[in-house]
């Protein structure tokens, strides 16, 4: 007889094979769900551990996050990171760290934490197409989402030994229903025995309610639009997962695009981002977290293999071998073509003729992308607005010849100047504009006097005549502070600002003082 849920979570909780947070992950959710807690008492927690603060210290520097500045220590990655995603890494290195002891089970541990972890790195890279969601805290969600599972095989070998049967006996092509065989094997699913054991860890509900609804996430009646989101998350993860997974991938292909635009409202561009950087995403992920796992093929290279099965069923062995020989040759040659189209149009796209700078369009997409930057961590981001003094005089003078010369002189020398990750574009005719983040309106004061006089002292030779030339520029400074923030009226401070250094005589450096300036406006 099937036991009840109820039956079957009471003999999990009290099995002394239920795995445990390390003591330092339990102090830690204690620490953070205390309103007093300061980031240097969760960086002298963590320093605790330091084999943990090696990792946290890694993965900071990491591509995954991509932050300009080096974080040389782990009081300066708490506080550039802030307490949630310091909080999700300990979790998540924590859980990474959790390995079986029941040897004779059927369940393959070192598969579950690796589909686990491509879960987890999905989740992370849907969350990201959404503007100020927090990603770590999703990353972490799709980690854990199938926790119960391993809870299952810890505690109740032989029960979920019968469900892996099952699902091995399962006709070939076909994706079981795991949650069914479990309810009717056990008496429960990994979806509420994985919500009620984190729970007891301390967990809080962010991270609980995905596990509980990740396979239906309709079923979740709560208000709270950042759980429903994480929920949502979790679940297309799943999904995504599956295209690697599934004897049927081009089921779960359509499925993700359908659910994605109906669950988060995203966009055709946004799925076909996600479905194109996913494999590189799950790869340098698991690189930065120390996580060994499988080579991982491209979404388009596992369905167009699973087409090409289709296509074979009814070829004989001869002609099976002699179109799959073909149809790599073909693929191979297909993709070093597509990816030298896609350096094109990259450049096409981004990257202004003339200059050989950095575009309007680029701009814009650039600037997007600090200002949420800024958002999420309470930082400053500084614009300056430069324009070449008479230039319409240089071109009705010399020509357009030099007047082009001028301006990709002007941006060689200029890009000197700037950091690595700062930008300068063309933002129209003969303006440039810089973005500096994490710059102060001292700091990016200081940097925009150093442009004009460096260009004012340097000479224009092309060959034939030398040039003496000057700039304007307009500074303004800003720290973002949610959805009231707008970029157009950062972009219209620094655009006030150059208006007043062309009136007061040209070759000079304003600061933004507009006295319309909102509350986030920084001098």
């Amino acid at each position: 007889m099937t036991r009840s849920p109820e039956e079957v979570l009471k003999i999990i909780l009290s099995s002394k094979e239920l795995p445990t947070l390390p003591v330092i992950a339990s102090k830690l959710l204690t620490l953070t769900a205390q309103e007093d807690a300061t980031l240097t008492d969760i960086a002298n927690l963590i320093s605790q551990d330091i084999a943990l603060s090696s990792k946290v210290l890694r993965v900071a520097n990491s591509a995954f996050y991509s932050f300009p500045q080096q974080i040389a220590s782990l009081n300066q990655a708490v506080s550039i990171l802030g307490m949630n995603a310091v909080r999700s890494l300990v979790l998540s290195f924590s859980f990474l760290s959790m390995k079986g002891r029941h040897k004779k089970s059927l369940f393959d541990f070192e598969q579950f934490w690796e589909r686990s972890f491509v879960e987890a790195s999905a989740a992370k890279l849907i969350l990201e197409q959404i503007a100020n969601a927090d990603a770590e805290e999703a990353f972490t969600c799709g980690l854990l989402q199938n926790i119960g599972q391993l809870v299952f095989a810890v505690t109740l070998p032989n029960e979920y030994d019968g469900v892996l049967q099952e699902i091995k006996a399962g006709k070939a092509g076909s994706d079981p229903d795991e949650e069914h065989l479990e309810q009717v094997i056990i008496g429960c699913t990994h979806s509420i025995v994985g919500f009620e054991v984190t729970k007891t860890w301390g967990l809080p509900e962010i991270l609980v309610n995905p596990i509980k609804y990740h396979h239906h996430p309709l079923a979740y009646k709560g208000n709270d639009p950042r759980h429903k989101q994480n929920i949502c998350v979790g679940y297309l993860a799943s999904v995504l997962s599956q295209i690697f997974y599934s004897n049927t991938p081009e089921v779960y292909h359509k499925l993700f695009r359908n659910e994605a635009k109906k669950l988060l409202d995203l966009k055709v561009l946004e799925i076909n981002t996600i479905l194109k950087k996913v494999d590189k995403v799950i790869e340098q992920s698991a690189q930065f977290f120390g996580v060994k796992i499988n080579p991982v093929k491209t979404v388009a290279e596992i369905l167009q293999e699973a087409n090409l099965r289709l296509s074979l069923i009814n070829l004989s062995y001869e002609e099976m071998n002699r179109e799959l020989i073909k149809s790599k040759m073909e693929l191979e040659k297909l993709t070093e073509e597509l990816a030298h189209k896609n350096r094109l149009l990259e450049n096409l796209a981004n990257i202004d003729g003339l200059t050989e700078i950095n575009n309007h369009r680029f701009f814009q997409n650039f600037l997007d992308s600090e200002i949420n930057r800024c958002i999420r961590n309470d930082r400053t981001i500084s614009l300056l607005l430069a324009d070449i003094d008479r230039f319409k005089k240089f071109n009705d003078t010399y020509g357009h010849q030099t007047g082009d010369f001028l301006l990709k002189e002007f941006c060689r020398v200029a890009k000197e100047i700037i950091r690595e990750y700062d930008l300068i574009a063309r933002y129209g005719g003969e303006e440039f504009i810089f973005v500096l983040p994490e710059t102060s309106s001292e700091e990016a004061m200081v940097v925009a006097e150093k442009i004009r006089k460096t260009i004012a002292d340097y000479p224009f030779d092309d060959g034939s005549n030398i040039y003496q030339v000057t700039i304007s520029i307009g500074v303004a400074s800003a720290r973002p502070a949610g959805n009231e923030f707008l970029k157009d009226d950062l972009i219209s401070l620094a655009d006030e600002a150059l208006y007043e250094a062309k009136n007061s005589g040209r070759n000079k450096v304003v600061l933004c003082t507009s006295k319309k300036k909102k509350k986030w406006f920084a001098f």
